[in-house]
């Protein structure tokens, strides 16, 4: 008889330890979700791949979600860890077409942490709850020791109601499909990195944290066929069009120069040696829709935001990759970034 051995999927040789690019949102959190996670807790549900998971529950159809939030610093220009854990759950539920209802809140705090910032951080959550229209449902609060929780890590969950008949999900998206994105990229990152290194440029970045809810709404009740909606959270557009085509097994097609990036973000990537490309948002989305409609979804888009724009198109179905017409005109794979560029954004 042959010995059955139990054997970890990610070769140990190659990372005994995990590595904070493992939760960067590049090709290593990938292959660890991939292949630790997936494979272990695999069902139908958990293989949907989207970013909340949509549950058929009696006569009702919900998206539910969950997600940690371990940023440094705190607090940074145009947002803090509450209202990040708030409007990155809210937009969660949001990216399956659904109108987020209800959240849960999980506090981990460290011994000594001062109350006068636990109270800031819980008037933000307050506030940025009420902003997106959804109710804190139910919460746990842990202590742990001085020295182990890094001040406070947060964990919310979040319940929306699926009201339309759209299959929104990258396995929808279809050659000719429009791609969409509502507005600049690489804020959230930059201003993150700014304030925890103490950089200083000519005009203080800010984060472009904020709920994605409505603008969604707006886009579903107009009566577009929505095929698929991400945003762009760790990993920035690039990681995100990459999941999309290997999810889709599809050709994407991206025109540079069509991706608004401000220059003082572009200025600062520059300086630090990133590419905006693959910097992380909080406020930013992609939607996928068929060509006769992407006019109409750009008018919806531009309506919440000027810098809105059509950026690429599906080109295929015969091969994962997405390709970048750059700004001097050259033809370029945009691949899914290996490591990790800003870790603990999020």
């Amino acid at each position: 008889m042959k010995e059955f051995n139990l054997q970890c999927p990610i070769p140990i040789n190659e990372y005994p330890r995990v590595l904070l690019a493992h939760g960067g949102g590049g090709r290593l959190m990938h292959n660890l979700i991939e292949k630790m996670f997936s494979s272990a807790f695999s069902n139908d549900i958990l293989m949907q791949g989207h970013d909340s998971a949509q549950i058929n529950l009696a006569t009702n159809k919900i998206a539910f979600t969950t997600d940690s939030y371990v940023v440094k610093p705190l607090f940074f220009p145009g947002g803090d860890i509450g209202s990040l854990a708030v409007n990155g759950t809210v937009n969660d539920i949001a990216m399956s077409g659904a109108v987020p209802q209800y959240i849960s809140l999980g506090l981990i705090i460290e011994e000594g942490f001062e109350m006068e910032m636990l109270w800031r951080v819980v008037q933000s959550i307050a506030s940025a709850a009420e902003a997106a229209g959804v109710k804190i449902a139910t919460g746990d609060t842990k202590v742990v020791d001085n020295g182990k929780g890094d001040g406070i890590f947060i964990n919310t969950s979040g319940i929306g109601l699926i009201q339309h008949d759209l299959n929104i999900s990258p396995k929808s998206i279809k050659p000719g499909d429009v791609i969409l994105l509502n507005g600049d990229i690489g804020r959230h990152g930059i201003a993150i990195m700014a304030e925890r290194e103490g950089l200083e440029f000519d005009h203080k970045i800010t984060s472009d944290c904020a709920p994605l809810n409505f603008i969604i709404n707006d886009i579903i009740n107009a009566g577009i066929e929505v095929h698929c909606l991400r945003d762009l959270t760790r990993g920035g557009l690039s990681s995100t069009l990459n999941e999309l085509a290997e999810s889709a097994n599809c050709e994407i097609l991206i025109n540079e120069l069509k991706v608004p990036v401000h220059e003082d973000v572009r200025g600062a990537c520059e300086i630090l040696g990133f590419d905006p490309m693959y910097v992380a948002n909080e406020g930013k989305f992609i939607t996928i829709v068929p060509a006769e409609q992407a006019e109409i979804c750009l008018n919806i888009l531009t309506k919440h935001n000027s810098e809105a724009s059509i950026i690429g198109s599906i080109s295929s179905n015969n091969e994962a990759i997405v390709k970048l017409k750059s700004r001097i005109g050259t033809m370029r794979i945009l691949d899914m970034l290996s490591g990790e560029q800003l870790p603990r954004i999020c």
